[in-house]
């Protein structure tokens, strides 16, 4: 048995450095366990984080469940994150950079923990599919069901054969089918492209719970190719071992907790969401996938793994920002022969948008070629991206404006690139009666500096609403956990645009009711 590969050893590591809550006191899923999580990155400073062990699972229908739920255990802190490398926090750089030049391989082998249990064919459903599992939701009172958040969804690259694992969000729609969030900006989605193109659904695997490192890969944005297995492998120093999935043709860790595997349909697309995204508002309502489940495999009583994102700061930025910093920087200096390139800082209130380059003191075409180079990679990265001299502190935002107020002419040194993927940003997504297909890029936006005061309604928030933080704080203080120093906002609120629909299904999904919200939706179904 490979100890490093293990979650319940990297669990265990935590537990010994004093960086976990194990709650043993009875926690409702739907209401009462992410805000009670969200609370420490409302009302705590970094050091003091924890991940989250809950032991005692129930949800709104009065279920008890024999497996728990871990939040929080990837990436709370950066000291976390780097307990789940395996290396200080000082060397997780040095790590990034080693592993995108010299992946590892994975070992394939014939049997793990992750098929102690297996429910496929007329078993499937005996244990209630993937309801057997206390699958919370992140944002009660504004979620319209239960979400994998921890997703990392493996597919194949039906020509090449190259496996790529990414980390997008699962709806639970039913006992055996889910909604995932899969756009043209995913490389998931070019694997069902070439599916539909084909006639034939795309198989897919769910993996929850494997060794961290390939939860801090999924959502890294490693380019097309490069297999996101081995880049974990090398993170962790050592191939990870991967077993055969029973009912598709992919390769899974042996030592994931869950696994669920299915097949992702190129028929039909059905309306997901709304869900409480990492930008801090809702994710609107859209066309988006159905992953019909075939199997499900998972070791005894598992530990569900969820990671809590929506309203940065969050374990899904500083997951994020740590990767991006490191992948880009990586990027520009080894792909892109930029070497005067010292550092690159995403920041954590706004991961996808904010990006800031420092350089050495060199000819201004280069700093341009790193500029477009950082917006050339990715579509949806760098809204506002900025090259800054050695002095200046790319992770102080006192200095990054002191550089942008005193070193900037913005008629010489700005420009504006139109046509960029607006992404999950709201300000790219005026209002509409309509839900938007996700399968088709329509909305577009641009890399600029801009007006951050909202034109037109927004979204809710996406933290839980007050009545669930206001219940989670009750019991934050029942356990004597630390001291909480609310931020504003630390409750969720609506900004206009919410329908009485949303409304709805919102109050279906804390009462346990989400089901009705998947029939809705599977009676919306509309050809691809």
């Amino acid at each position: 048995m490979s100890v490093k590969q293990d979650l319940r050893t990297h669990i265990k590591l935590l537990d010994s450095k004093e960086k976990l809550h194990r709650i043993t006191k009875s926690v409702n899923k739907d209401t009462e366990l992410m805000p009670l999580v969200r609370w420490q990155f409302r009302g705590l400073e970094e050091e003091q984080r924890r991940g989250f062990l809950f032991e005692n699972v129930t949800d709104s229908r009065g279920r008890t469940f024999s497996g728990s739920v871990a939040v929080g255990i990837y990436a709370a802190s950066t000291e976390i994150y780097s307990l789940g490398m395996g290396c200080p926090p000082e060397k997780v750089r040095e790590r990034w950079l080693e592993a995108q030049a010299r992946p590892i391989p994975p070992n394939i082998v014939e049997s793990g923990p992750v098929h102690e249990e297996v429910h496929m064919g007329d078993s499937l459903l005996e244990h209630g599919g993937i309801e057997e599992f206390p699958i919370p939701i992140s944002t009660p009172g504004f979620d319209i069901a239960p979400y994998t958040t921890a997703s990392n969804w493996v597919t194949k690259d039906l020509q090449t054969g190259w496996t790529n694992v990414g980390n997008y969000r699962g709806q639970v729609k039913g006992p055996d089918r889910m909604g995932m969030f899969i756009s043209p900006r995913n490389h998931g989605w070019n694997h069902w492209d070439l599916a539909r193109q084909k006639g034939i659904p795309l198989e897919a695997a769910l993996v929850i719970g494997g060794p961290p490192t390939i939860t801090f890969t999924s959502g890294s944005r490693i380019p097309y190719g490069v297999e996101e297995y081995a880049v974990a492998g090398s993170l962790l120093g050592e191939p990870i071992d991967m077993v055969r999935c029973k009912t598709v043709d992919l390769l899974v860790p042996a030592y994931a907790e869950l696994v669920i595997e299915g097949r992702i349909s190129t028929e039909y697309i059905e309306p997901e969401a709304p869900f409480g995204e990492y930008t801090g508002y809702m994710g609107p309502r859209v066309f988006n996938a159905v992953f019909e489940i075939t199997a499900i495999t998972h070791r005894k009583n598992p530990i569900f793994c969820a990671i809590i994102s929506q309203m940065p700061p969050s374990e899904s930025s500083k997951m994020k920002k740590i990767a991006q910093d490191n992948n880009y920087l990586h990027y520009l200096r080894n792909q892109c022969n930029l070497p005067d390139v010292l550092d690159v800082t995403f920041d954590e209130i706004a991961v996808d948008s904010w990006c800031v380059i420092r350089m050495r003191k060199c000819n201004p075409a280069i700093v341009w070629q790193a500029l477009y180079a950082v917006v050339g990679r990715n579509s949806t990265v760098g809204k506002m991206v900025i090259a800054v001299d050695e002095d200046i502190d790319p992770s102080d935002m006192e200095s990054v404006v002191w550089a942008l107020s005193y070193r900037v002419q913005p008629e010489h040194d700005m420009r504006i690139l139109p046509y960029r993927s607006a992404g999950l940003d709201p300000s790219g997504h005026p209002p509409t009666k309509d839900i938007a297909d996700n399968t088709v890029q329509k909305n577009f936006g641009s890399v600029c500096l801009v007006n951050a005061m909202r034109k037109f309604d927004y979204p809710p928030v996406s933290l839980p609403a007050k009545p669930h933080m206001e219940q989670a704080k009750k019991i934050w203080e029942e356990l004597g956990l630390p001291r909480l120093k609310p931020r504003v906002p630390w409750h969720g609120y609506e900004l206009g645009e919410w329908s009485e629909r949303d409304r709805e299904e919102a109050e279906w999904a804390i009462r346990g009711e989400y089901s009705r919200t998947g029939e809705r939706a599977k009676e919306e179904r509309k050809p691809v």
